[in-house]
């Protein structure tokens, strides 16, 4: 019920943009050419719930930053708390078994008037997601038990920032964003369990 609400919301400002351009011209991000090249990496840390339990995803991204406004980079992220597998879901049930989770793939920003203290920051993840079982414990048979619990998906995540510039070379970002999974089908984690609202706090660096 909540990712149809946020769907039929996207697609009501969707077309609000749309019916409004329709009478304007269009306007681009590189009009003029590409008047500045920077770049920058970041370091964040999703507050969220997988399978209704507590999750903690740290990562990393980064990538080329143009006209003061467009990142366009990759990311990768993961689980670093421990999720425990239900034994009625678990690939051994005589064992202790976590989920870990992870995601890495396309990660774009597009960043709102960039020179002032205070602004906000738009961005879209969109790649490849993972969940697999795995004893948190004993690392001795873990190639076994990726062999048959791995499970791969689609995930996209749009979010939004505010983004605070704290020096010129460093940013802090706290945010919201929405973790949508497609085709995640492994025992206890259907696209219900890994989908959910993360609430996010990011660190930038480099040259903006």
């Amino acid at each position: 019920m909540k990712r149809q609400v946020i769907l039929i919301a996207a697609a009501v400002i969707l077309l609000s943009v749309e019916a409004t351009a329709q009478n304007q011209e269009v306007k681009t991000i590189f009009k003029g050419g590409l008047k500045s090249s920077g770049g920058y990496g970041a370091a964040m840390n999703k507050f969220t719930t997988i399978r209704g339990k507590y999750a903690n995803i740290a990562g990393i991204y980064g990538g080329w930053y143009l006209n003061h406004k467009f990142l366009l980079g990759i990311e990768m992220a993961a689980v670093t708390n421990n999720i425990r597998v239900p034994q009625e879901f678990s690939v051994d049930p005589n064992r202790t078994l976590s989920y870990e989770y992870g995601q890495a793939g396309l990660r774009t920003e597009y960043v709102v008037n960039s020179g002032k203290p205070i602004h906000l920051a738009f961005h879209l993840f969109a790649g490849a997601g993972f969940t697999v079982q795995y004893d948190r414990y004993s690392w001795d048979d873990h190639d076994h038990l990726q062999d048959h619990s791995s499970n791969w998906f689609f995930v996209t995540e749009p979010g939004v920032q505010l983004e605070v510039n704290v020096f010129k070379w460093m940013r802090f970002s706290p945010g919201v964003s929405y973790r949508a999974a497609f085709g995640s089908d492994a025992p206890g984690m259907k696209d219900k369990d890994v989908s959910n609202i993360s609430y996010n706090a990011t660190l930038k660096f480099g040259k903006f």
